[in-house]
């Protein structure tokens, strides 16, 4: 599917203003996308949207499930509108820092308010609310597993699933029947916040539409291991026969590194495709329930993935595997029409990866902080992006645009402000954004914490470390009129 010459600014859910500790899908989140509005802005990129976990950072790429909603995402004062809550259920609100989410205060504040708003709908008179749960739970196939899967995980919340007794890891049936009943009201409360997720995400969804802004979501091309995807559908992943991975996958050793153990379980290309890869299907229908343009990350494992022996601490103990390639996007295009898809091609060299980007019309990525600014024709520098590109003056894993541009060598800054005719009125995160959006990219995309100058301190995360990562927020009065306005001449200069 053919993206329109436009624009977008990148800011997850958890990064916007709002009272209660966390961005969430209420009124912070409609006034972003007012912003975006007036900007002339055509498209919100997010994360991933599942539930986190603080054993993993908060990562949403490592949530346990890859159809859920993150439940602390959801906004309070709309369970107040439904009449789940009473205005005084929610005072006193605790002193939140406005520029950070502490995720242990939020979840200590918000999970015994979504519980009381769940005990009182389960308790009032069966109506038009809960005829509109009982068929969002007949409509979404992947909900029973995981409202299970959450269940017993709470019981026993100092282990994964593969350490699991015998019958509930390898899914007896008459274990999982037990285990339904004696979990049954954990299961219905479970049940109940995806509801409330994805009421709130589609009333979200059509204020974004009311403004003109498509929503980009994220598809991380793995799973954590510790997930309702893996412990429920054991047959799309290589996994021994007691159900624990018998492969795991990482990157190989390149000059200079010594390659890289992930450890998320990787797919059964092979039995997918006897099944016409139905967990995928399954995967992107949901995905295309919640935004309107998804991100592949790691585009490259689609074509060929590294696959390390699950006993092997050494990335270097793995082999290359094929990917399912053009078969898994042509059973997409069958079973679903032309899926938008914007391909994470960066940081591998693999023509059968271009050539299947060019096959299915992805536009790959090009982002200007991985450019040798002195080297003429870099593919990196904005001047020099082809249209079937989205250029991007920061991701969720590099730093600021002021933070990379501050730590450059300065000849590598008098080559960058050479390059792009700075002439010192401007300020660097100015410079870039006219660039990449003056680019031939068919999509030129910001960040918030760009917009705003902010350094390396603001930094969304960092790789490879595990603290301080997913936390920084935007104040509500930091995106402003000046700031739209600006974006909006961008617009109508670059034509996007």
């Amino acid at each position: 599917m053919r993206l329109d010459r436009s624009s977008g600014v990148f800011c997850h859910v958890t990064s916007l203003p709002g009272r209660h500790g966390i961005g969430d899908l209420g009124d912070g989140a409609k006034a972003f996308l007012s912003f975006l509005g007036d900007a002339d802005i055509g498209h919100w990129q997010v994360c991933p949207l599942g539930p986190t976990m603080g054993a993993a950072g908060e990562s949403p790429y490592q949530s346990p499930s890859a159809f859920a909603g993150n439940p602390l995402l959801i906004d309070l004062d709309g369970l107040v509108d439904d009449g789940w809550l009473d205005e005084s259920d929610l005072e006193p609100i605790p002193d939140f820092p406005e520029d950070r989410v502490d995720y242990d205060a939020v979840r200590e504040y918000k999970q015994p308010l979504l519980r009381t708003a769940f005990e009182r709908f389960d308790e009032a008179e069966a109506g038009k609310a809960h005829s509109e749960f009982d068929a969002f739970r007949e409509r979404e196939p992947w909900l029973d597993d995981y409202a299970l899967f959450r269940a017993m995980s709470g019981e026993r919340d100092d282990d994964t699933w593969v350490e699991w007794p015998d019958p509930l890891r390898t899914r007896e049936p008459e274990a999982l029947d037990e285990a339904r009943e004696r979990h049954a009201t954990e299961v219905r409360f479970g049940e109940f916040l995806q509801w409330m997720f994805d009421r709130q995400w589609r009333d979200l969804r059509a204020v974004a539409a009311d403004e003109g802004v498509s929503i980009v979501g994220d598809v991380p091309i793995y799973v954590a291991l510790d997930s309702a995807d893996v412990w429920a559908n054991p047959e799309a992943f290589r996994l021994d026969e007691g159900n624990r991975p018998a492969v795991v996958a990482g990157v190989p050793p390149n000059p200079g590194d010594d390659g890289q153990r992930w450890g998320n379980p990787v797919y059964d290309w092979d039995r997918l495709a006897e099944r016409d890869y139905d967990w995928w299907i399954a995967r992107f229908r949901r995905l295309f329930e919640l935004a309107d343009v998804a991100r592949l990350d790691h585009f490259l494992g689609f074509v060929k993935y590294w696959a390390i022996p699950a006993d092997a601490d050494d990335p270097a103990a793995g082999e290359w595997c094929e990917g399912p390639g053009r078969d898994l996007f042509e059973t997409v295009e069958r079973e679903l029409g032309q899926a938008p898809f914007i391909a994470e091609d960066l940081g591998f060299e693999e023509p059968a990866m271009d050539e299947l980007m060019v096959e299915f019309g992805f536009p790959g990525m090009r982002v200007p902080q991985y450019a040798d600014w002195c080297a003429e024709g870099n593919q990196y520098q904005p001047m020099h992006y082809p249209e079937g590109v989205v250029g991007y003056t920061s991701t969720h894993d590099t730093d600021t645009w002021v933070g990379y541009f501050e730590g450059l060598p300065e000849r590598q800054r008098d080559c960058f402000r050479y390059n792009v005719g700075a002439d010192g009125d401007r300020p660097p995160e100015w410079e870039i954004i006219d660039e990449v959006w003056a680019s031939e990219a068919v999509l030129a995309m910001t960040t918030v914490q760009d917009l705003l100058g902010l350094g390396s301190e603001s930094r969304f995360n960092e790789p490879g470390t595990l603290n301080g990562n997913w936390e920084w927020r935007v104040r509500r009065d930091a995106l402003d009129d000046a700031i739209a306005d600006r974006l909006w001449d961008l617009a109508g200069r670059h034509v996007r």
